[in-house]
C-alpha cells in the first residue's frame, strides 16, 4: 500500500542523478587508488599496449592515465559519463562470462560526481578528437580538439565537493602505497602491455613488454631475479601458474602477495592463509613471502560481480580451487628445496588433493643457508643505550627501591630459621645478583617481597624507545660512519614512506642519500645498529612503521622510534649471561616508564610471596 504523506502526496521520490551518483562513488571510490584502479582498467579494456599514469600529492591533486587504446566517437564521449552506460555487457548471459576489467558503467558516472575532469580522446580512423570537462557531475566543456589516439583522463581534485570524504584520507605516503599496489596489479596481470607510473614529477616505473619474470624484478627489485620459483599445472577445470620468491626475501609486513583469476586481481583471506602457512618451516612469524598466483579458468564458473570494487569474487567449486593452489604451491616448494614427497604418484589432475606432511617437518639439513632459527649470536648492548647512574629518573629509582630494596620484615624470623650476619650478607649479595632465564625468553628475579618476571623484548624495546626518543632531541646525533657506504634498493612504497620519513631518520642518526631509481645510500648508522645489519634494519624499519601505521594513531616520530626499537630490541629467544641480563634490568629501571614497552604492552610481572604460598594450598 502506498504510503502517503499529511498533504496527500506520495513521500517516496526518485532521487536526482547527482546525488545517486555520489551514493554509487560512496562504493565505489574509496580513495584516489580506486580512480587509478577504474582508469586503469578502462585503458587495459580499450586494448592499449602503452600506458601512462600520473599522480600529484598521492592522487588528492591528480590522477591521470594516457593511453593509446581504440579512443571513443564524440557521441560515447559524452555517454561514458552517464550512469550504467557501457560497452562492455548486453544481456543477462553476459553478466556471467565476463572477460573485461570493467562492466558495470559506475566508475565514470561516479568520479565525475565528485572531482573535476578533463578528458581527450580519439580514435585512430578520426580526423579530430574530443575534449570534455565535467565538474562535481556537470558538464562544463565539450569541443573538438586535436589530441593523440585514444584516450587521455585526468581527474583533479579529488573529494572537492565532498569534504567530509576528503578527511578520511591518511598521510600521502599511505595513499600513494595504495595507488602504487594498484599499479603493480595491472602491471603483473598484463605483463604485453608497456606500463609508467609518475609520481610529483618523479618517474617511479619504466615497464616494457616482458616476461612475468623480468617484470616482477623490475616491479619489486634485482634481489628477486635469481630467487624466483615458477609453477603451472593444468587440469578440465582451471589452469594455475605463477612465481613464488625464495623465503628468504620475506619480509615483515604485507603488500606483496597477489592474486588474479582471469587477469582481474582479487583478495581471498583464506586462500592467503593456506598459502602463507605453506612457508611456515622457511619463515620466521610475521614474515610474508612474495607470490604471483593466476587463475584461468571458464568465466561462466567464477563471479566477478559480488564486490562493489570487484576486489572479492565467489568460485563455484571454491573447495576445490583452495585445494588445487595449496598443493601446486606445496609441490613448487618441495622441489625447489629438494624435499622428498613419498606416495606421489599417478596423474597431477587425479591426485592434486594429496596433502604434503614431509614439507611441515622438513629435516633443518634442507632449510636454505642461514635460516636455522636455533643459531643465536653472542649478545652485545650498544653503548648509546646505556644511562649513567646520576641521569637516572626518578620514577624508575623508586621502582627500583621498592622491588630490591631491603625487606620490612624478614621472612626469615617468621620461619625460625637462624643465619649468622656474614651468611645473611653473603645470601644478600647472592639474592642481588640472583637472575634466571627462563626458555631464552623471560628474566626471573627475586624481589624483596616476591618474584618479578621480565619479558627481555619487551623490555628492551622500551630502553631504546626513550633513548630513540632523545636522541631525535639533539642537536648533533650521535652517528658512526661506515667505512664503505651500502646501497639498498627498494620498493617504490618504501622509497616514498623514506623519502617522507628522512628528516626524523636522519635525527635518530643515520646518514642517508637518496637517488634516483628507489635506490638509497647509507653512510652512517646509529651506534645501536651492528656494522654489517644496515639494510635490513632500515627496510625492516619502513616495514613496522608501515604496520603501526595502520594499527595505532601516533606522530610519526613515535612511530619511527617503535619500529626502530622493535627492529633493533634482544629478540625473544636469545640467550643472555647473568651480567647482560643485570645490565638490562639496570636500564629498564632507568627508564621513565619501565613498567609498559612503547605499545603499552607489560615489561614485567610481579608475583607476591603471598601470590606464591596460595598457589601451594
Amino acid at each position: 500500500m502506498k504510503q502517503i504523506g499529511e498533504s496527500g502526496q506520495s513521500i517516496i521520490r526518485t532521487m536526482p542523478p547527482e546525488l545517486s551518483n555520489k551514493i554509487a562513488a560512496g562504493e565505489v571510490i574509496q580513495r584516489p587508488a580506486s580512480v587509478a584502479k577504474e582508469l586503469l582498467d578502462n585503458a587495459v579494456d580499450a586494448g592499449a599496449d602503452r600506458i601512462r599514469l600520473i599522480v600529484q600529492q598521492a592522487g588528492r591533486t591528480l590522477v591521470q592515465v594516457i593511453d593509446n587504446g581504440c579512443g571513443m566517437s564524440e557521441s560515447d564521449a559524452r555517454l561514458c559519463f552517464e550512469r550504467h552506460a557501457t560497452s562492455k555487457i548486453e544481456s543477462i548471459e553476459d553478466l556471467f562470462r565476463i572477460r573485461t576489467m570493467g562492466f558495470r558503467g559506475e566508475a565514470m558516472a561516479s568520479i565525475a560526481s565528485i572531482s573535476q575532469i578533463e578528458m581527450k580522446t580519439k580514435r585512430y580512423e578520426d580526423d579530430a578528437g574530443t575534449l570534455i570537462e565535467i565538474f562535481g557531475g556537470e558538464e562544463t566543456r565539450f569541443e573538438p580538439a586535436a589530441t593523440d589516439n585514444g584516450t587521455s583522463i585526468a581527474v583533479r581534485n579529488l573529494f572537492y565537493n565532498v569534504p567530509a570524504r576528503r578527511q578520511f584520507l591518511k598521510t600521502d605516503a599511505t595513499e600513494l602505497k595504495h595507488i602504487i599496489r594498484t599499479f603493480q596489479n595491472m602491471a603483473l596481470a598484463n605483463t604485453g602491455i608497456e606500463f609508467e607510473m609518475h609520481a610529483d614529477g618523479d618517474q617511479l616505473y619504466q615497464l616494457p613488454p616482458q616476461t612475468l619474470e623480468q617484470r616482477v624484478a623490475d616491479l619489486f627489485g634485482r634481489q628477486y631475479r635469481a630467487s624466483l620459483i615458477p609453477f603451472e599445472e593444468e587440469t578440465s577445470y582451471v589452469r594455475i601458474h605463477g612465481l613464488l620468491a625464495d623465503p628468504k626475501l620475506a619480509k615483515k609486513s604485507r603488500g606483496e602477495q597477489f592474486f588474479f583469476v582471469n587477469g582481474r586481481p582479487f583478495q581471498h583471506r583464506y586462500l592467503s592463509y593456506v598459502i602463507l602457512s605453506l612457508f611456515d618451516a622457511w619463515t620466521k612469524q610475521n614474515e610474508y613471502p612474495f607470490y604471483a598466483i593466476f587463475l584461468d579458468m571458464d568465466p561462466g564458473q567464477v563471479d566477478v560481480n559480488v564486490h562493489p570494487a570487484k576486489m572479492e569474487v565467489k568460485f563455484d567449486d571454491e573447495r576445490s580451487i583452495i585445494q588445487l593452489a595449496r598443493s601446486v604451491v606445496k609441490k613448487a616448494l618441495n622441489e625447489y628445496f629438494v624435499v622428498p614427497d613419498p606416495g606421489r604418484s599417478g596423474s597431477f589432475e587425479s591426485d592434486f588433493d594429496l596433502t604434503f606432511d614431509s614439507l611441515g617437518s622438513g629435516n633443518v639439513q634442507n632449510r636454505p643457508e642461514g635460516r636455522d632459527r636455533g643459531e643465536r649470536e653472542p649478545m652485545q648492548f650498544p653503548s648509546r643505550i646505556n644511562y649513567r647512574q646520576g641521569n637516572r629518573p626518578a620514577d624508575g629509582d623508586e621502582s627500583a627501591e621498592y622491588l630490591y630494596g631491603e625487606p620490612a620484615s624478614p621472612d626469615a624470623e617468621s620461619t625460625g630459621d637462624y643465619q649468622s650476619d656474614s651468611e645473611k650478607q653473603s645470601a644478600k649479595t647472592e639474592s642481588e645478583k640472583g637472575f634466571w632465564q627462563l626458555h631464552n625468553r623471560y628474566i626471573l628475579t627475586q624481589t624483596r617481597t616476591g618474584l618479578c618476571v621480565i619479558d627481555q623484548h619487551a623490555a628492551h624495546k622500551r630502553i631504546i624507545y626513550e633513548k630513540t626518543l632523545s636522541s631525535t632531541e639533539e642537536s648533533l646525533p650521535g652517528t658512526q660512519q661506515l667505512l664503505f657506504a651500502q646501497t639498498v634498493e627498494l620498493s617504490a612504497t618504501d622509497f616514498a614512506l623514506l623519502e617522507e620519513l628522512l628528516p626524523i631518520i636522519q635525527r635518530m642518526g643515520f646518514s642517508i642519500q637518496l637517488l634516483s631509481g628507489n635506490t638509497a645510500i647509507i653512510n652512517g648508522v646509529p651506534a645501536d645498529i651492528d656494522i654489517g645489519d644496515e639494510r635490513a634494519v632500515l627496510r625492516d624499519m619502513l616495514h613496522q612503521y608501515r604496520d603501526l601505521d595502520n594499527k595505532v594513531k601516533l606522530e610519526a616520530r613515535d612511530k619511527v622510534a617503535i619500529a626502530f626499537a622493535s627492529r633493533t630490541a634482544i629478540p625473544r629467544g636469545k640467550r643472555l649471561a647473568a651480567q647482560e641480563m643485570e645490565m638490562l634490568i639496570d636500564q629498564l629501571f632507568a627508564c621513565s616508564e619501565p613498567y609498559m614497552d612503547p605499545l603499552q604492552k607489560p615489561t614485567l610481572v610481579y608475583m607476591s610471596m603471598d601470590e606464591l604460598k596460595n598457589r601451594f594450598r
